[in-house]
């Protein structure tokens, strides 16, 4: 019997619609909870990342409680008004008037952690170029954020908080690196453009200036339109 992995023409189109559609959502999730199931699909889809050396090193953190959500919020406050210092005139002006977190809205918040040293101090694929594992796990919140999307749920990563606090408010030990907070829920509805995008922060790069062709700056070839 002939095996068949390939995918349909609609089944392809869905890949490529929710990588399209995926959002990062900070605002107007609702209260509705996220079923276990789905959850669990969501986690699973994280757990199938590709990984160096197989390595498998991340962790995922649940978040549900309304007072973990309080100080992770009160983190993000010190840092955000840290962050919002950094930038001048307007742009401080726009920067102040960002949403830039869900933290307190979303039903569930999910901490995706790296463990650098889950398979000792040399791991296949890793011996020359240190941060494999920590690539590896931006992998698995990329496949939960297609994953959500596809369940019709927003995820939103909050940068804005200092390594410290999360490590001190969720019990992260030492060696162990948190790598993304995810604000994660239903909302009312996906937005057809980037917040950033639409708040006038940043415009989406053309692809054809950023695709090379043999050497990194070599331009010229017809592969993506302009």
């Amino acid at each position: 019997m002939t095996r068949d992995d390939g995918f349909s023409p609609d089944e392809r189109a869905a890949v490529y619609r929710c990588i399209a559609e995926r959002r990062d959502v900070r605002r107007n999730f609702r209260p509705d909870p996220v079923p276990d199931d789905v959850l669990a699909r969501v986690l699973g889809a994280g757990h199938a990342a590709p990984s160096v050396g197989f390595l498998q090193p991340w962790n995922f953190i649940v978040i549900r409680s309304a007072a973990t959500k309080e100080a992770l919020h009160a983190a993000f406050t010190r840092a955000n008004a840290e962050a919002a210092a950094m930038f001048e005139a307007e742009r401080a002006t726009l920067y102040r008037s960002l949403k830039l977190e869900g933290i307190r809205e979303a039903p569930i918040l999910l901490c995706v952690t790296c463990e650098r040293d889950r398979a000792g101090p040399v791991v296949l694929g890793r011996t020359h170029q240190q941060e494999m594992d920590i690539y590896s796990t931006v992998c698995a919140v990329q496949n939960i954020w297609l994953a959500a999307r596809a369940e019709n749920l927003g995820v939103g990563w909050v940068s804005i908080l200092s390594l410290a606090d999360l490590h001190a408010i969720l019990g992260i030990p030492a060696h162990i690196v948190p790598v993304a907070l995810l604000c994660i829920g239903y909302i009312d509805h996906f937005e057809a453009t980037p917040d950033l995008e639409r708040a006038g922060w940043r415009q989406r790069l053309a692809l054809a200036d950023l695709v090379f062709e043999e050497r990194f700056g070599a331009t010229g070839g017809a592969l993506v339109d302009g």
